[in-house]
């Protein structure tokens, strides 16, 4: 007799127990996850927040210094051109001082020269002194005073007030400027200008100031402290007085107060002084000029030459535009 087989349920009670368990394992996995998942995002959102700060932070400094470095590249352009500024000016002045040193070495030998000429002649003039005192005779009537002629009807007196002038000569300056005013009794002009041209009196300038005693009195006040600017050269006074007083029918002297010519050519004043004073036809100048040179910088080291150079140039302008240079020997 065959044996009946057992049917096998496979949706036995065992078999959704096991199913049951293993769907209550996953929702509890899912119910895990979704408890813990909030803490997870919210501490990755505050780590991923600081570390944006951070950045933030870094790129702010950077573009700090990102400017601090761009201000000073400025600044280190703006030295740099100052510094290229500053060479071309100093190779400009080396060049000039180049030139300068040349030119004074040129000028140097010439005046050398004349230096030696002028002791020579101021040997020959010592001689021609002795000789001429053991001659001696009494001058006529209607010589010249002190060998300067005084029939000049108008007189300037251009004056050097440099330092050395204001230091060393000044008292002799008032007195000489006394001397000559006292040897014009009467002139119809007067007119007081120092070496750059400038004007004792300002309310004068450019025209004549009317001769009187009391104006006389006022110009020797006036020169006890009168000290404008000086560049130690009477060639601008000598040609301002020429340009502005110049006339054909007016008798003018000039005479100049200095003590050195430091600067210029020699020449070239005598040159300008010619083309200005024009002559008449009979050959006389129509303004003379006479100077005074005093013996400020005898003994000083280094100011020969310029004493020198003003004796010369005193000495051509007396001599072409009639006039006459006196070299004091102390003062």
């Amino acid at each position: 007799m065959k044996r009946k087989r057992r049917s096998i349920e496979v949706f036995s009670l065992s078999f959704l127990d096991v199913i049951s368990c293993g769907f209550g394992a996953i929702v509890l996995l899912l119910v895990i996850m979704k408890i813990s998942e909030p803490g997870v995002i919210e501490e990755s959102t505050r780590d991923m927040t600081l570390d944006i700060e951070e950045r933030s932070n870094e790129i702010a400094a950077l573009r700090d210094q990102s400017a601090e470095l761009y201000l000073r590249t400025e600044q280190l352009r703006g030295e740099e051109q100052r510094l290229l500024d500053q060479i071309a000016a100093l190779n400009l002045q080396l060049a000039g001082a180049r030139e300068e040193k040349n030119d004074m070495l040129v000028q140097f030998s010439s005046q050398e020269a004349i230096l030696q000429q002028l002791y020579r002649a101021r040997q020959d003039l010592t001689e021609e002194m002795i000789r001429l005192q053991q001659q001696k005779t009494a001058p006529p009537v209607d010589a010249p005073i002190g060998g300067v002629p005084v029939d000049s009807e108008y007189i300037i007196f251009v004056i050097d007030t440099s330092g050395s002038m204001q230091q060393f000569a000044w008292p002799a300056v008032r007195k000489k400027m006394g001397e000559f005013l006292s040897i014009y009794p009467r002139v119809k002009g007067i007119q007081v200008m120092n070496d750059m041209g400038d004007y004792m009196f300002s309310q004068y300038s450019g025209r004549w100031i009317q001769d009187s005693p009391a104006r006389r009195k006022a110009i020797l006040e006036r020169l006890r402290t009168w000290t404008p600017f000086s560049n130690s050269s009477p060639v601008e006074g000598i040609t301002s007085a020429i340009r502005r007083f110049y006339e054909a029918d007016k008798k003018i002297s000039i005479y100049v107060f200095g003590d050195d010519f430091s600067r210029g050519s020699i020449q070239e004043v005598v040159d300008t002084v010619d083309s200005i004073n024009r002559s008449l036809g009979d050959g006389d100048r129509r303004v003379r000029i006479h100077a005074v040179g005093f013996p400020v910088l005898f003994g000083h080291k280094g100011a020969e030459l310029n004493v020198a150079r003003f004796s010369a140039l005193m000495r051509r302008l007396a001599e072409d535009n009639d006039g006459s240079f006196v070299g004091l020997t102390e003062l």
